[in-house]
């Protein structure tokens, strides 16, 4: 799944970018860290359940943030509409 990230021409990296995404519903899929604060994420997990995107949980920020092509860790981050 982070390879598909990887390769993604439109993407998001953060909780707020992404949150903006999934309620304008261009997100397609969000990937969130398992070792991000969960008041960070909390509003981004609702909002993708109550908007039907699925959610990859990543083992680390600084994994996601990698597949994210940055070099610090992002708790969040989605794979938007072309």
């Amino acid at each position: 799944m982070l390879g598909n990230l990887r390769a993604a021409k439109k993407k998001t990296v953060g909780t707020k970018q992404t949150l903006k995404a999934v309620s304008k519903g261009t997100a397609k899929v969000v990937f969130v860290a398992e070792d991000a604060e969960e008041h960070v994420i909390r509003d981004l997990i609702k909002a993708c359940t109550e908007n039907g995107v699925e959610v990859v949980r990543i083992d680390t920020m600084a994994a996601l943030g990698e597949a994210c092509g940055i070099e610090i860790g992002a708790a969040a981050a989605a794979i938007t509409e072309e």
